[in-house]
């Protein structure tokens, strides 16, 4: 087949194509090799979608996220061309079937092969998700089957049908059907998947969109039944000896240079990979633009109330489209126009050390002394002045990425508290002390729970610990319900003795949406939302009185706070600290009653909507800063008068104005403190280093080999610790 590009009737560019090609959905997939004669994996796109207007710029962006992702069922994309007469996509070669293929050769799979591909493919997909990604060409022909679990590409090549482009419902139900398909052996028959799949599945086959299942919970789901584990292959002999004798024969083709014989399935995993330098090049980023206008804020001097008296809508994550803003006056007296903002510049950090690991940290946590460094296959600890390994590792680990609605990580006092599984046990809470490494005690987590009318599944989002209590925070799926984001929004409070691990009390509902757990003091903060029927609201929640709910605040918009996980919320020196006033007004109250002390309103100069982020505060409480944009503005916690802003200049890695991260999200740690240093990151992935006295810069850090996620970081100390791909870099606050 000749493929426009190549040069001659079995080359696509620099790959020569080994064997006739396999369908994928409009395209067509092919065993290949390099000139060096390393075997790839091509899929040619078809004419359909190649010539649809919207679509090579859907694949250039995919390439550019996929080309970063990596994870145990994913087959990583090595090169593309999305600007060729006909698009292609790279991948290196691993030997399986398609799920197709083994399916009409040696019929349906057994209930523990299902669960396998079941899990695998959700695996593979909320990695996909997580990074703001779809596949959309989840099939039987585009999975692969391999000899230690199923396999997709990081890259969707169809990228959706014509005109449309993929979302994660459509590959939820796409798996659904996927899984559906190796059960039935090709018919649409429910009654052929088994009970432990049935109502899952099926869940992720409902017609609307918003009632399937997300991947992480069909992850969950199947962890959380706790059925014995698969002994042995995965996959009948049939279908491992068609396995092996199609790699056999791309082998032999490829060693011929022939066209000659049948080839496996395409994927990557295990094998031999592609040698060219800089495989990826040249392709555009396909991220989108914040907005071109920039919104100059100014202290308007205001000291009325908010409408609704007390508070609005808090702050989403949106923000002015950039560029440079001030502060704005409230209730509390400062001058009409605010400090002059700052512009940040500073020198390129200097790393006090810096160290390759075997593994990529999914999560971090540390002390002044200590570093917790989490990966999918064990936990470690560092030095923190070193970097040098101490004590002993640990069979403790965590899958997933620390992200804005999961940190799973925790210390206070002397120790590190980690939600994690072990190699015999899932679900866990964990408590290791910092100062020599051993397990304090572990704690297995009750996911499900049965005893009431329905079977319900509590996902842990984020461990906190204050005083004596180490607290675990999350939400409550209802496993033998629909899956609709038209129910309420059920999240829970689980409260455990930080000296024994012994649960002491537990809360949960709708009126639970995230949970802030101040480092002192009885009192939580949770914030609520219920979409399109009742207002959200935060209110105190009192760990004194075992979780009993104490004041309350209306905020009659929904939308803002409806942000499952990390909290969006701030405690400092006995004030709760929160959006509102339709998301451009900064509120503190009083901790135990409730009680308005001041609210700060920032305005736009240029008529722009201000979004105010989520604040934080200083470790001794005394000052609070806050994302809004391009801006970091610090306030007095006493009263709210504003200290010093600091401003950003230049662009974001995508082109538009540079933001504050901490003013784009409603969650994550992006903006954390030592003594006197605040660190900050931005759009443009860079970290900042600002003095707190004067929003000055200290430093800036910025990994050009960083993932497209961004790196991972956090402070101890006063040092701030950096977790890239790979490789772990320490930085002291006044960068010496």
């Amino acid at each position: 087949m000749d493929h426009p590009g190549a040069d001659g009737a079995r080359r696509t560019g620099p790959y020569t194509l080994l064997g006739p090609g396999r369908p994928d959905g409009g395209s067509e997939v092919f065993a290949a090799r390099t000139d060096e004669g390393l075997l790839v994996t091509v899929t040619v796109v078809g004419p359909e979608l190649a010539t649809d207007p919207g679509f090579r710029d859907r694949f250039r962006a995919g390439v550019e996220v996929a080309r970063t992702l990596s994870g145990a069922f994913l087959l990583p994309v090595v090169d593309a061309d999305a600007d060729a007469p006909v698009p292609w996509v790279a991948t290196r070669f691993t030997a399986g079937l398609s799920l197709r293929q083994a399916v009409d050769r040696h019929g349906p799979l057994s209930e523990p092969a299902l669960r396998m591909l079941a899990d695998g493919l959700a695996r593979a997909l909320a990695t996909l998700h997580a990074a703001g990604t779809a596949h959309g060409a989840v099939s039987p022909d585009s999975v692969l089957l391999s000899m230690d679990g199923p396999r997709i590409t990081a890259l969707g090549t169809a990228g959706g049908t014509a005109g449309t482009a993929p979302s994660p419902t459509d590959d939820m139900s796409a798996l659904g059907s996927a899984v559906l398909f190796a059960a039935s052996g090709g018919g649409p028959d429910m009654d052929a998947l088994p009970v432990s799949l049935r109502e899952v599945i099926g869940g992720c086959l409902y017609p609307e969109p918003s009632d399937r299942p997300t991947a992480e919970q069909l992850v969950a789901y199947l962890r959380h039944q706790n059925l014995p584990a698969l002994k042995g292959s995965w996959l009948p002999a049939a279908v491992t000896a068609d396995m092996a004798a199609a790699a056999a024969a791309v082998g032999s083709a490829s060693a011929g240079g022939g066209e000659r014989g049948a080839f496996p399935p395409p994927g990557t995993g295990a094998g031999p990979g592609v040698s060219r330098r800089k495989l990826i090049i040249g392709l555009a980023g396909g991220v989108a633009v914040l907005g071109a206008g920039a919104a100059a804020l100014a202290f308007s001097g205001d000291t009325s109330p908010a409408p609704d008296g007390r508070t609005g809508a808090t702050a989403r994550p949106a923000s002015p489209s950039g560029g440079r803003s001030t502060a704005a006056s409230s209730p509390s007296p400062s001058s009409a126009d605010g400090p002059e903002p700052t512009v940040l510049a500073g020198p390129d950090a200097v790393k006090a050390w810096s160290g390759a690991g075997k593994n990529a940290p999914t999560c971090l946590e540390a002390s002044d002394k200590v570093v917790m460094v989490v990966t999918g296959k064990a936990t470690s600890f560092l030095d923190a002045a070193t970097g040098k390994s101490v004590f002993g590792q640990m069979n403790t680990t965590s899958e997933f990425r620390t992200n804005s609605q999961t940190y799973p990580t925790a210390y206070a006092d002397g120790a590190f508290y980690l939600l994690c599984d072990t190699p015999t046990q899932s679900g866990m809470l964990a408590a290791f002390d910092a100062a020599s490494g051993k397990a304090k005690w572990a704690t297995a987590l009750a996911w499900v729970d049965r005893s009431g009318p329905h079977t319900e599944m509590y996902r842990p989002n984020y461990v906190a610990a204050a005083g004596d209590t180490v607290y675990v925070c999350g939400l409550v799926t209802q496993l033998d319900g629909k899956f609709s984001t038209d129910s309420p929004t059920i999240g829970y409070i689980r409260a455990f003795n930080a000296a024994t691990g012994k649960g002491t009390w537990q809360v949960k509902g709708t009126d639970i949406n995230n949970v802030l757990v101040p480092p002192t003091g009885p009192h939580l903060l949770a914030a609520s939302a219920v979409p399109a029927k009742k207002p959200s609201r935060v209110q105190m929640i009192d760990a004194g009185r075992k979780g009993a709910r104490g004041w309350k605040v209306s905020i009659p918009s929904t939308s803002y706070y409806f942000n499952p996980g990390w909290p969006m919320t701030c405690y400092a020196s006995g004030l709760f600290l929160f959006g509102g006033g339709g998301g451009d007004t900064l509120f503190a109250v009083d901790a135990a009653t409730g009680s308005e002390k001041w609210h700060q309103r920032f305005d736009a100069k240029n008529g722009d909507q201000v979004r105010i982020g989520t604040p934080f505060s200083s470790p001794d409480g005394a000052t609070v800063y806050l994302g809004i944009g391009s801006d970091l503005v610090a306030l007095a916690t006493a009263d709210g008068t504003p200290r010093w802003i600091a401003t950003l200049d230049g662009a974001s890695e995508s082109g538009t104005s540079n933001l504050f991260n901490a003013s784009l999200t409603l969650g994550g740690k992006n903006a954390q403190c030592s003594a006197d240093t605040v660190f900050a990151s931005d759009s443009a992935k860079t970290l900042w280093a600002i003095d707190a006295a004067t929003g000055r810069a200290r430093w800036r850090y910025s990994d050009p080999g960083q993932p497209d996620v961004g790196f991972m970081w956090t402070v101890g100390g006063d040092h701030v610790f950096i977790a890239s791909h790979l490789t772990m870099t320490a930085i002291a606050a006044h960068g010496r």
